[in-house]
């Protein structure tokens, strides 16, 4: 079988790249992601291919040819070549000596089904001749992927074993490539092996959970996950329905074409508890703008507000969220069309405006600005003589206030 033509096998940094790295006559080989996308007819975004070549004489060779050469993971067998400012990651066919389920200790190899085995899932281990489009094929992936089965290579508690991190790709990659019911072996082998998460960097689970929440529609993997007591190690906070909630958010973004967010994601699978929600964001080392994001929508979730008030509060993409995420069958929709194209108005009372009026400076004046600004949010932003006559009452009531105490 050949990879089907495309524009990316044609691209003259590629082909600088594989001539540099011929060994006898044969090219290095793509492989991995690049050559299952272009199996599905996904745009291919990143070549990596794999070559029998150490890095050093990788790196050699590429210099040669006038390719620069960035040792990424020199230790594990990977330059990073950069042609005409495209970057193509290579790496050395490879057997792994030893694991602790978080790094590995690699020997180079020159054998490709052995470079091939120590791989995570068959659909992940196909290599691709990038002139001839021949595809090597050494554990049954063509067939996994025309099936639709995500499944590990060989025995899935070893793959396990060597990366633990393998735990939460077996979710992430059945979410974007599966179909039907998780792998059965994969599955329990992932359970029987979730505890083995707490080993690794925070950093590292938070970036497979951002990965996984941003495919199209992880709901089943999610509730799987759940199912499985796969969060107990790092996110034992989850809702119990939360790929019930999830389902249903994700069932409103296709509604109205939004797309993914993983704010809104995790904010439909967290509590609504702004404190909770803190320390679950600084415990995975989430971003500080994702952070302030999930504290917002679970701050702010079952407001009484409309979408446009809330949007005045916390701008318009953290409403636009609140809305898809809580609001009810009958107003939702509704409320998300009232933000499209709209501009966030600015408060048009200053205080010196209330000075003129007859106020005297001090805290009378922000007291009275800030009742203002609360009863302008509540008549919707009125404009013009309305924003007026709302000062000019609230100034009558103070100094009211003023002469009577």
């Amino acid at each position: 079988m050949q990879l089907p033509d495309s524009s990316w096998l044609h691209d003259p940094a590629l082909a600088n790249v594989v001539k540099a790295l011929r060994v006898d006559d044969q090219p290095p080989r793509v492989v991995g992601g690049a050559v299952r996308d272009a199996l599905l007819g996904i745009e291919v975004a990143d070549v990596d291919l794999a070559t029998p070549l150490e890095p050093l004489e990788v790196s050699h060779r590429l210099e040669a040819a006038g390719i620069k050469a960035v040792p990424t993971g020199i230790d594990h067998g990977t330059v990073t070549a950069v042609a005409d400012g495209r970057t193509f990651e290579i790496t050395t066919l490879r057997r792994d000596v030893s694991t602790d389920g978080r790094r590995a200790t690699v020997e180079f190899a020159t054998d490709w089904m052995e470079d091939a085995a120590r791989r995570d899932f068959t659909i992940n281990a196909m290599y691709a001749d990038p002139e001839t489009r021949e595809i090597f094929d050494y554990f049954g992936g063509l067939a996994d992927l025309a099936d639709h089965h995500v499944r590990f290579i060989g025995d899935a508690e070893q793959r396990i074993a060597e990366d633990h991190l393998r735990i939460l790709r077996l979710f992430r990659f059945h979410a974007r490539f599966g179909q039907g019911a998780i792998d059965a072996e994969a599955l329990a082998a992932a359970a029987k092996h979730s505890s083995k998460l707490m080993a690794l960097s925070r950093e590292r689970i938070a970036d497979e959970l951002r990965k996984l929440l941003s495919v199209a529609n992880p709901a089943q993997a999610v509730q799987a996950m759940l199912d499985a007591g796969i969060f107990n190690s790092f996110l034992p906070e989850i809702v119990p329905d939360a790929g019930h909630k999830l389902a249903r958010l994700i069932d409103r973004e296709m509604a109205v074409a939004a797309t993914p967010s993983v704010a809104r994601r995790l904010g439909a699978v967290l509590p609504n508890d702004s404190a909770l929600v803190e320390k679950i964001a600084a415990r995975l080392k989430l971003s500080n703008r994702l952070r302030t994001d999930l504290i917002q929508l679970a701050a702010h979730h079952g407001s009484t507000l409309s979408a446009r008030q809330l949007a005045y509060g916390i701008g318009i993409e953290n409403a636009r969220d609140l809305v898809l995420l809580s609001f009810a069958e009958d107003c939702w929709r509704d409320e998300v069309a009232s933000l499209q194209g709209w501009d966030v108005p600015e408060f048009p009372i200053k205080g010196g405006d209330l000075i003129k009026k007859g106020l005297r400076a001090g805290p009378v004046v922000a007291k009275t600005l800030q009742a203002a600004e609360r009863q302008w949010i509540a008549e919707l932003f009125p404009a013009g003589p309305r924003a007026a006559e709302i000062a000019d009452q609230l100034v009558a009531e103070a100094l009211r206030a003023e002469r009577n105490s």
